[in-house]
């Protein structure tokens, strides 16, 4: 039977590569740092890395390790459990007494990822006489869990208000019993932040609920990097956050539901991702703790990552390139076509510069682009290292 799966596979995989979609892994055999060393073409050395969510530094920190160290000791390496049988430690619930205290939420739940908690909120809170009305740009975690519920479903135009109101119109119209806004605090490809403060507002005025998907801003953005709703000075009317401990908060993996705790209450009893998966481990809990200690004891590594962003940003923009506006550590410089961003990026790796090139369908067609990601443990030197090698690289791609 195999053997003719096997043909179907292989004919796809080489659809997958004749229009230039393979996403090939490079292998890193350092730690995850501003600098890395990788092996390209059989030529391994040491490069910068402007590509990861490795927001604030943290994914080597020298206190995170430490205490992901101390935590193998005394907690052992996995729980081999889900929580509800025994998969539950101390370590677990102050992770999420400290994660709900941080975004200003009533109680949190752990996830084994952040696609898991996306996928674990909708069934469990919509039913066939519900709406939920999505953001067109939203995460594929979203998209997917969303796919789960039975809800009715509508989606509107990127940060697109007039839309979001005629959604809402549609569904309250359509006697939807409960409502939800759904919106990523930061959209992941373009760094372009959510209206919060209008979403809510929309929210009290057709009664709905709102959630944001914050993986790309808690840690560092807000004034004390509690994500977007804080720098929308929203946090006490969003229903629901969910994020991950895989990007500003370690970059390990695992994820979580900040949220009312009626909410977070019902979740534990009926969200399948969490009822079905095993614990986070322990480890990762302990060592998240960690990170929460060190961002709410000081800003310093909030105020590098801005610096950062701020520096490449200007100096791009200095240089010519088109880069998507606004001030997130998410920079894209628009290439537009697919092959040429692809090349760029083997440029740029060629001069000691680790990026990719994003093409369709990941963004639109005729909009392709090579997504930097700035980050705390970036230097200056590192910074304009990386503007330069990118006037280098269309240089030579231009010949």
């Amino acid at each position: 039977m195999f053997t003719s799966v096997r043909d179907d596979l292989r004919a796809t995989l080489e659809e997958i590569r004749a229009a230039g979609l393979h996403k090939p892994e490079r292998v890193i055999d350092t730690p995850q740092s501003a600098t890395v060393n990788v092996s390209a073409g059989g030529r391994p050395g040491q490069v910068l890395n402007f590509c990861a969510n490795n927001y604030l530094g943290l994914a080597d920190h020298p206190e995170v390790v430490a205490a992901a160290h101390e935590a193998l000791d005394r907690w052992g390496y996995g729980m081999a459990s889900v929580r509800f049988i025994c998969g539950t430690q101390e370590v677990h619930k102050e992770l999420e007494a400290r994660l709900a205290a941080f975004l200003g939420q009533e109680d949190t739940i752990l996830y084994s990822s952040c696609f898991d908690a996306n996928g674990g909120v909708f069934e469990t809170l919509l039913g066939e006489q519900d709406a939920v009305i999505s953001d067109a740009l939203n995460h594929a975690s979203i998209i997917d869990g969303i796919r789960l519920s039975k809800a009715r479903r509508f989606r509107y135009a990127n940060r697109d208000l007039a839309d979001l109101e005629a959604r809402l119109k549609e569904a309250t119209e359509g006697g939807a019993r409960r409502k939800l806004i759904v919106t990523d605090g930061v959209f992941s490809m373009d760094g372009y932040v959510a209206p919060l403060a209008d979403i809510c507002d929309l929210a009290d005025r057709y009664d709905a609920m709102v959630m944001v998907d914050d993986s790309h801003a808690v840690g560092f953005v807000g004034p004390s990097g509690r994500g977007t709703p804080e720098l929308h000075g929203v946090m006490d009317r969003v229903d629901i956050i969910t994020g991950t401990l895989g990007k500003a908060l370690g970059g390990a993996s695992g994820g979580y539901v900040a949220a009312r705790a009626e909410i977070v209450a019902l979740l534990r009893q009926r969200s399948r991702p969490y009822l079905f998966s095993n614990t986070l481990a322990p480890v990762i809990a302990a060592a998240s703790l960690k990170v929460l200690d060190l961002l709410e004891s000081a800003d310093d590594l909030r105020v590098r990552l801005a610096e950062n962003t701020a520096l490449f940003r200007r100096r791009m923009t200095e240089e010519g390139f088109d880069i998507l506006p606004g001030d997130h550590a998410i920079a894209p410089v628009m290439i537009g076509d697919a092959a040429e961003a692809a090349r760029m990026a083997e440029l740029l790796l060629e001069r000691g510069v680790y990026v990719i090139g994003f093409s369709y369908p990941v963004v639109p067609q005729g909009q392709a682009r090579i997504r930097v990601q700035l980050s705390a443990a970036h230097s200056t030197e590192d910074v304009d290292r990386a503007v330069d090698a990118f006037v280098a690289a269309r240089a030579e791609l231009s010949v």
